[in-house]
C-alpha cells in the first residue's frame, strides 16, 4: 500500500501532475513536494515521481531524468500508466499523450518541429485551465484529502482511469459480437460493422465500434456502423469517418425511419428484420444522380 507521494518541489509540469493524478485515484494519500531522501526511495510505501533518478517501479519510483539524451520521449506519466498496464492504451486513445510526452522531454521547440506546425502555435494551445492547476499544485508544499487541488485530482485520475480501462472493456465486448456486412452499389462497394441488441446495451457503443474498426485495420472499408439507439428499441445508424458514399438522409420518408440527420451523417430507426435494416442501407448508399 502507498502511504505518501513524493514529487519535487519548484515548478509543477503536466506529466508529474497526471501521474500523481492517477497514483491518488488509486491510494488516496498525501503529496509531498519535496526532494526525496534515501530511504523514501528505498521504501516500498513512498511513490516518488519525477524526481529521484531511479525507475524502479517495484518500489514505487517513477523518474525519467536519467534516461539517455536520445532515448524515446517518455515521462513521469507515461510509467505510472505503463506500472498499471495502461500505457499503450492510454498511448492509442488519448492523442494528448505523445505531445505531452515530447513537451516534457524535448521542449517546446522540438515538439513543434515533430509536429510540424511553428512554435508559436504550441503556446497557442494553452489553456487556462492547465495553467491555473498547476500553478495551484505548485503553490503549496504539500496537497492533503479534502483541499480543492487534492480532490480535483483524484476526480482528473479517476475519470482517466475510468475512461482508458472502460474503453478498452467496451472494445474487447463489441469484438465479441460485431459482424461485418458487405454493400454493393453502382460499381462502389463498402463494409458496415453492426453490433446486435444485448441483453446489455454497451456503453458509448458507436465510439467502442470505431476503436475496433482501428485496431482491425478496417478504416478503409467501413463506411458505416449500426448498433443499438441507446435512446430507444430500434438502431441507430452512424457514417463512418464522414465517408461521403453513405448519405442517410436518402432514407428519411422510409416509414422505419425515424430520424435522418439533413447533412446525412446519421440515422434512427425502428426496430427491423436484419434484411430491412440491410435494404435501407444499400438505399442510403446510392450514389447521387
Amino acid at each position: 500500500m502507498i502511504e505518501k507521494i513524493i514529487t519535487h518541489p519548484g515548478g509543477a509540469h503536466k506529466d508529474e501532475f497526471l501521474a500523481c493524478s492517477i497514483l491518488l485515484a488509486e491510494y488516496p494519500v498525501v503529496i509531498f513536494r519535496q526532494d526525496p531522501s534515501e530511504g523514501d526511495l528505498l521504501d516500498p510505501a513512498t511513490a516518488v515521481i519525477d524526481v529521484g533518478h531511479r525507475h524502479e517501479p517495484g518500489l514505487y519510483n517513477f523518474d525519467h531524468h536519467q534516461f539517455p539524451r536520445d532515448a524515446k520521449p517518455t515521462c513521469s506519466l507515461s510509467l505510472v500508466l505503463d506500472h498499471y498496464g495502461i500505457y499503450k492504451d492510454a498511448l492509442t486513445f488519448c492523442p494528448w499523450l505523445e505531445v505531452a510526452e515530447w513537451f516534457d522531454c524535448r521542449g517546446p521547440k522540438d515538439t513543434a518541429e515533430w509536429l510540424g506546425v511553428e512554435r508559436d502555435t504550441v503556446g497557442k494551445l494553452n489553456s487556462p485551465i492547465d495553467v491555473s492547476l498547476l500553478q495551484a499544485f505548485a503553490r503549496s508544499d504539500s496537497h492533503s484529502p479534502g483541499e480543492p487541488v487534492w480532490e480535483l485530482m483524484k476526480m482528473i485520475g479517476g475519470e482517466l482511469l475510468t475512461y482508458i480501462r472502460g474503453l478498452r472493456a467496451r472494445i474487447e465486448q463489441v469484438a465479441k459480437v460485431a459482424e461485418v456486412w458487405e454493400i454493393n452499389q453502382q460499381g462502389k462497394s463498402g463494409k458496415v460493422m453492426f453490433v446486435p441488441r444485448l441483453d446489455h446495451n454497451i456503453d458509448e457503443i458507436s465510439g467502442a465500434m470505431g476503436w475496433h474498426v482501428k485496431e482491425l485495420g478496417m478504416e478503409e472499408d467501413i463506411v458505416a456502423l449500426v448498433y443499438p439507439d441507446s435512446r430507444g428499441e430500434g438502431y441507430g445508424m452512424k457514417r463512418f469517418n464522414d465517408r461521403p458514399e453513405m448519405d442517410f438522409s436518402r432514407i428519411g420518408n422510409e416509414p422505419e425511419v425515424r430520424f435522418a440527420h439533413a447533412r446525412g451523417f446519421i440515422a434512427k430507426v425502428e426496430p427491423v428484420e436484419i434484411q430491412r435494416a440491410k435494404e435501407l442501407l444499400f438505399k442510403a448508399f446510392e450514389s447521387k444522380t
